[in-house]
């Protein structure tokens, strides 16, 4: 039986800054945060993503700058995303096996930089080696085809494993890549790098900047819909979670993240695995925007929205907004 006011008062733990502090229930720090980064080729260049307010791509040496930067802010993780050059697209995506392409190139420059100190995520889908801008091989009808890319993903997976990933995230939700892919890499003598499975990853609207920002935007033809996820659908969210998890999954993700945190939660509760959410370029822009606008304070924004993926049952999120996040919260 709880009490009832005035016995009880709710706004009592509310009346001062100290006494809110000590009964939060939810707490957001650096470490929570992935940092997302954009590699393009060059060096010294840091070129804005137009549709992607204040986010760069960045060159392979000033990716390595970034590290440093996230390591002294405590962000513990950085994930990579290439924007290969046109040149380098192919139908096949072959570039994506390229031991000296850019992702792995950054991958190598981050860890001479920072070593241990931080841990590298690469993205594993072939959207960014494609010249379809799809995220896996095309039969004649212009079908994705599934195992043929599963072959192609272990190769991609193993290339980065290679040159120094701590965490390969498949993105590209074909069926039975993550087995595939722990298997090859349990063969080749990698068997602490972890596995964090785009396992709930929707045909979303709010992709767009990001294909700009990789360069597949104005590559894609047709959409996504036959491998990702239909944005009506949460009990097909579950079977994907549990399928990635028996394949050898460490941790799961689930993407979007806002228009999604009913899906975080059930996952959570469901599974009580590790939980990622990617707060992804559409949720960003929208903050900007409404920033720009004069609509919101950006780094209220900002810590509201981190905060709610916490309380929804993320282990942690990647945000752009991950430096930002990290100087408010650590200071």
């Amino acid at each position: 039986m709880i009490a009832s006011y005035p016995a009880l008062r709710m706004r009592r733990s509310r009346s001062s800054g100290w006494s809110r502090a000590l009964h939060r229930e939810t707490v957001l720090t650096p470490a929570d945060l992935i940092w997302p980064l954009f590699v393009t080729e060059g060096a010294g260049v840091e070129e804005p993503v137009v549709s992607l307010p204040g986010v760069l791509r960045w060159s392979v040496d000033l990716v390595a700058e970034r590290a440093r930067e996230a390591l002294a802010l405590g962000i513990p993780c950085l994930a990579l995303f290439p924007n290969t050059q046109p040149g380098r697209r192919s139908d096949d995506g072959m570039e994506a096996l390229n031991p000296d392409n850019l992702m792995c190139r950054a991958i190598r420059a981050i860890k001479d930089a920072c070593g241990d100190a931080i841990g590298v995520l690469t993205d594993v889908a072939l959207d960014p080696y494609t010249a379809h801008g799809q995220d896996g091989l095309l039969d004649e009808t212009g079908y994705v085809v599934n195992d043929a890319t599963v072959d192609m993903l272990i190769g991609q997976s193993l290339n980065q494993a290679a040159a120094g990933a701590d965490i390969i995230a498949p993105s590209d939700m074909m069926d039975g890549r993550i087995g595939a892919i722990r298997e090859a890499l349990e063969e080749e003598g990698h068997a602490n790098i972890q596995i964090m499975s785009y396992a709930a990853k929707y045909a979303s609207a709010f992709y767009g900047p990001f294909r700009d920002a990789v360069g597949s935007g104005g590559l894609l033809k047709g959409d996504k819909k036959t491998y990702q996820m239909d944005p009506a659908n949460g009990e097909e969210a579950l079977r994907e979670v549990a399928l990635d998890i028996a394949e050898g999954a460490d941790s799961v993700m689930v993407k979007p993240g806002l228009p999604y945190l009913d899906i975080v939660r059930r996952v959570k509760e469901r599974f009580e695995v590790p939980v990622f959410a990617y707060q992804v370029s559409g949720e960003y822009a929208m903050i900007e925007a409404a920033v720009a606008a004069g609509a919101g304070d950006r780094e209220a924004l900002v810590l509201e929205t981190l905060t709610s993926f916490k309380r929804a049952g993320c282990s942690g999120v990647l945000t752009y907004h991950a430096p930002l996040a990290a100087k408010l919260l650590g200071a």
